[in-house]
Order: structure tokens, then sequence, then C-alpha cells
């Protein structure tokens, strides 16, 4: 397993790319509302991507992907692509940004409610972002990943909900996955260790029901199988000499 330890100058491209992922979803959060289709909240993201942000969107045409952000959708897991479906009340959608900037890739998403979200709604994005903030919180020097998959694990599960285990963070930079990967569950003790310089992503897909998955037709799109709620958050981080800097954090969070 290889793993790429950036230099302060690929820092400094990580920290810029970050930064600009980050920006598009505080751009893109007022225009979801009940009525408008996944494949213009696409269109609009693609445009502030390319003509504002003079970046490219990592999704597009990536092993084939036909969008340029990924829309997943209520019992979505993942993946989800941009299309007709027009939001309504009570839908919880994730939105995923990956951003290309000088050769450098930022990778985030987080979840939307559209109007009021149902209790189970609320829970079970409530807890996959706490699952977040619990994984980003162990990152330094030291730390091995199958410790910090454990701890997510044995939150979502604390809290009556499921953890996705086919799909998992990933190392991140000039490729858009690179090793590590990162599993949201896990042994103690167990792991890669981390080290100063490794960027890589956490993103807990946390489903309200069980952990069981299966994709849809159009080859991308992955679904719980019992058709219960799936929710993500996820951030890049940079392991720093004494922790961790989140490289993709948005001015409304306190870590």
């Amino acid at each position: 397993m290889t793993v790429t330890i950036k230099t302060p100058e690929e820092i400094e491209k990580m920290r810029v790319a970050g930064r600009l992922a980050a920006e598009v979803l505080v751009m893109i959060e007022p225009h979801v509302n009940a009525g408008v289709t996944t494949e213009e909240l696409d269109r609009i993201c693609h445009d502030y991507i390319v003509n504002v942000q003079g970046a490219i969107p990592a999704p597009l045409n990536y092993h084939g992907f036909p969008k340029s952000i990924c829309t997943s959708l209520n019992h979505q897991v993942c993946h989800g692509i941009p299309g007709e479906r027009v939001l309504k009340n009570g839908d919880i959608l994730n939105i995923d940004i990956t951003v290309i900037k000088d050769g450098y890739h930022g990778d985030t998403s987080r979840m939307f409610f559209v109007g009021k979200p149902s209790i189970i709604a609320e829970r079970v994005s409530r807890v996959s972002q706490e699952c977040l903030y619990l994984g980003i919180r162990m990152v330094k020097p030291g730390v091995r990943l199958g410790d910090i998959g454990n701890a997510i694990q044995r939150h979502a599960e604390a809290s009556n909900c499921s953890v996705v285990r086919e799909y998992c963070g990933h190392g991140i930079g000039q490729k858009f996955h690179e090793e590590p990967q990162v599993l949201h569950y896990g042994e103690p003790g167990t792991g890669m260790v981390l080290r100063e310089g490794m960027t890589f992503t956490i993103e807990p897909m946390i489903n309200a029901g069980k952990r069981q998955i299966r994709m849809l037709r159009d080859g991308w799109t992955v679904v719980t199988k019992d058709h219960s709620l799936s929710a993500q958050w996820e951030h890049t981080l940079l392991v720093t000499p004494d922790g961790v800097e989140v490289l993709t954090l948005r001015p409304d969070e306190a870590l």
C-alpha cells in the first residue's frame, strides 16, 4: 500500500482545491428547494466550478460518470446521477462535490433538507455528521485507521443506525482516489498508522435501517436494500504535526 506524503507545495494546492469544493456546497444551498430538479443543481454547480472558480468538476466523465456532481436522494446511498427528479418537501439530499484545481483534488459532501425532514431523516443525517466529526477529531500522527473506523461504527450502531461497508473514504491528491482506504468500521489497534502529510477523506455512509445495499441498473446509483433512508457527510483532511486540518471546512462549521 503506497501512500503519498504531500510536500508543502502540494499541501498548499490541496488547501486551494479543498476551499473551492467547500465553496460550491455553500453556493448551492439556497437552490436546494422543492420544485427544483437534481439536473438543475448539477448545471448550477458545473457553471460555478468552471466559470467562476476556473476549476474542473472531477466526477464528469470519471470512469464514464455523466454529470459534474453526485446527488443521492433519500434511500440512495451514494453516486446518484442528477436527472429529472424533482425535489419535494421532506426529501433529504446528499450533494457530493469534487473539484480539480491546478492538478489537485478537493472532495466534500453534506446533507440538505428539503422543507421539513421527518424525525428519522433528521436523526440519520445527524448521526452521519456526528460520525464524521468523531473520526476527524481522532486524526493525528500515530493513530491507526482501524481505531477511527471502530469509533465511527460504535457511534452509528449505538444510535440504532448501520454503516455501509462496501464504500469508504480514500487518499486524495493528484488522483481522485489514492491509498489508503479509510473504512468506517473496524477493529481497534488495526490498520495503517497515520503520518504527517497524509491527505484523505472520511465520509461515513450511514443507514437508518440495515447496512445492505444494491446498485441500480444505471451502474452508478447505490441504494439501501431495505429502502431505509441513508445519509453521508464528507471532508478532505490533512494530517498535521499535532493533529488535523480540515481542508474542506465551511464557514458555518465548528469542529
